[in-house]
């Protein structure tokens, strides 16, 4: 009943039937998720999940390990795209240290969740013990669960972690699948040359565990403890009914191992960008999904939810004060 009152709302504002195209379409999904015709943004927040991965010291990034301590210093300053988008749109900004391998001072406003320093080199063994990736899992659901305190009902996630795209073309990769070559980007900017090494030393990681079969399985073997983090973060805003702000490559490989085990909770999701990375349109589209944007971004961060935002607000504005052809006495179509 709700979903043909949404509907019926949404075709009778004074506009050409679906003249406001995939706005519409958000407008319904918002409505759903919230379970009114009335829907509202409230409180919306910004977490980034940063860690380090021990693949990393195999060369598959552009850019040395220290970059992901240097960065999260960046966002706790105020420095980064994330932190511009976040205060232009009236987004608050959590910095969640998930397993950065740095020893931050004290005093700072960085949300301490660290498991360990750094995720495993998976050329010598699985990315995370079981222990330590129930206890990834547990940390991201806890830093939404405080968050859910605020009333907040729209949630966004970024994240940093220099050789993160390598463990979500892994993830990809066997969760789907699909030839490793398919699911490898060039990350942070690899030349031609360094991206077929990143191929060569993906692949070979992937040979090494073919027991790794199911979502946790493969997330547990393959994943950063930001993404990791992240899937327990999304698993606790779709209990707490928020909607879900997806960025690029990394969060979307996030939400697409938790679809896995529950195929609900994209439901909830909104996938604001399609990145420049190279599979992520390919996983958008095995998930069934559609992106808000197509910038040809590929920072991460969250910086792609931060920017589609103001439309996720369009959306909202349009259904709730849009006038309806009876209200404003406009003749519709015959």
């Amino acid at each position: 009943m709700l979903a043909n009152e949404l509907q019926h709302k949404i075709n009778f504002k004074t506009k050409p039937l679906g003249a406001l195209g995939y706005l519409e379409s958000l407008a319904h999904k918002i409505g759903m998720v919230q379970k009114t015709v009335s829907p509202q943004l409230l409180h919306p927040h910004m977490v980034v999940f940063a860690a380090d991965h021990g693949i990393a010291s195999a060369g598959v990034s552009a850019y040395p390990q220290e970059v992901t301590y240097q960065m999260v210093m960046n966002f706790l300053s105020g420095g980064a795209a994330i932190n511009v988008f976040c205060r232009q749109q009236g987004i608050e900004i959590k910095i969640v240290d998930a397993g950065v391998n740095f020893d931050f001072p004290e005093g700072l406003k960085l949300i301490g969740k660290k498991v360990r320093k750094s995720s495993r080199n998976m050329l010598e063994e699985p990315a995370m013990t079981e222990k330590e990736y129930r206890q990834a899992l547990e940390n991201g659901r806890s830093v939404v669960s405080e968050i859910a305190e605020t009333e907040c009902n729209i949630i966004g996630f970024g994240e940093m972690g220099i050789g993160n795209t390598s463990a979500s073309s892994l993830m990809m990769s066997r969760l789907f699948d699909l030839p490793a070559a398919d699911c490898i980007g060039r990350g942070t900017g690899l030349d031609d040359e360094q991206l077929q090494r990143k191929i060569n030393i993906l692949s070979k990681v992937l040979q090494q565990y073919p027991q790794a079969i199911t979502a946790d399985e493969v997330a547990q073997t393959f994943g950063g403890l930001e993404i990791v983090q992240m899937m327990g973060a999304m698993e606790e805003a779709f209990k707490q009914d928020m909607l879900i702000m997806v960025d690029g490559f990394i969060a979307s490989m996030a939400v697409a191992a938790i679809s896995k085990k529950n195929a609900e909770i994209l439901e909830n999701c909104i996938f604001c960008h399609v990145s420049d990375e190279n599979a992520h349109q390919k996983l958008l589209e095995l998930l069934g999904q559609k992106a808000l944007l197509n910038l040809n971004l590929r920072l991460g961060e969250g910086t792609g939810c931060a920017l589609a935002y103001p439309l996720i607000q369009s959306a909202v504005n349009f259904l709730n004060e849009m006038s309806s052809f009876e209200d404003a006495h406009v003749s519709n179509k015959e």
